[in-house]
């Protein structure tokens, strides 16, 4: 009886200790930029191309809150603080990235390649501009070479936002965030963080597969995909072979380009982007 007890009260204790996480991280996130937007008020980063990552002190994890499953010695190397940013391998390489970090026993050599590129510290005080200096403090006392920060600029108007859209471009990136500079921590969709892409991309649901015809046959045709209002489309175009021969799981998120809506509100000219990890 009093072994029993012993074990109730160690469970206890360590449910104390450990509590479980509930559902996903609250994180910012970006809407789209438009005109009229004062961008000297903004702060102005590159737009990775790679796979968001919330370290809350103790455990890396997706946007939907399910762990990553990296290397101990790569987790050992963070700071006790809360961090956001990307894992990412470079311009490009999204897919090979996507394939590295979904692994369930990872591949040391594979995230020696990797770099947790740091833009935001959930929960920080004071404004954006000064937790931007914050964490390039925290990433010179880390030293480790994993850990880095995304650079963070000024522009003074239109046009030198203009300009670095164009050279982000010229060089393979995809587009611009800007993140409010006087701005306080905050989560949820916002006009705090901005970003500035040539296309416009969303995220759907894929309800159903449908098949290919011609030299797709026995393949992906396309996909069938539910927007959250609950309408649904047809997305055929930017699958790679590999894609095409498996394609993201029915249920899965994946994200689309495009280039404008329609009179009636649905994605004109959409492509395949890529399958949101979890």
């Amino acid at each position: 009886m009093h072994r029993l007890r012993a074990l109730l009260l160690g469970l206890a204790l360590a449910l104390t200790v450990l509590p479980l996480r509930a559902g996903p991280p609250e994180i910012l996130l970006a809407n789209v930029y438009r005109d009229g937007i004062d961008v000297s008020q903004y702060l102005v980063s590159e737009k990775l191309d790679g796979v968001r990552a919330i370290w809350d002190g103790r455990q890396l994890v997706f946007r939907s809150g399910k762990p990553i499953q990296a290397p101990r010695w790569f987790l050992d190397g963070l700071p006790a603080q809360p961090l956001d940013g990307e894992l990412w391998l470079g311009r490009g390489q999204f897919e090979r990235l996507s394939g590295i970090v979904r692994r369930e026993l990872p591949v040391d050599d594979e995230w020696r390649q990797l770099r947790y590129m740091i833009f935001e510290l959930p929960g920080g005080e004071g404004s954006f501009r000064e937790r931007a200096g914050r964490i390039e403090q925290l990433v010179a006392q880390a030293g480790v070479p994993w850990l880095a920060t995304v650079r963070q600029d000024l522009v003074i108007d239109r046009e030198s936002l203009q300009a670095k859209l164009d050279a982000v471009l010229k060089a393979g990136g995809e587009g611009l965030m800007l993140h409010r500079a006087d701005a306080p921590y905050e989560s949820g969709r916002s006009d705090t963080l901005l970003k500035l892409k040539p296309w416009l991309d969303a995220e759907a649901v894929v309800v159903a597969h449908l098949p290919g015809k011609g030299k797709y046959a026995g393949q992906l045709g396309a996909l069938r995909l539910r927007l959250p209002d609950g309408r649904q489309f047809s997305l055929g175009t930017g699958f790679t072979d590999v894609q095409r021969r498996d394609p993201p799981p029915i249920g899965s998120t994946v994200t689309y380009r495009y280039r404008e809506l329609t009179a009636s509100g649905l994605p004109r000219f959409a492509s395949f982007l890529r399958r949101r990890d979890e």
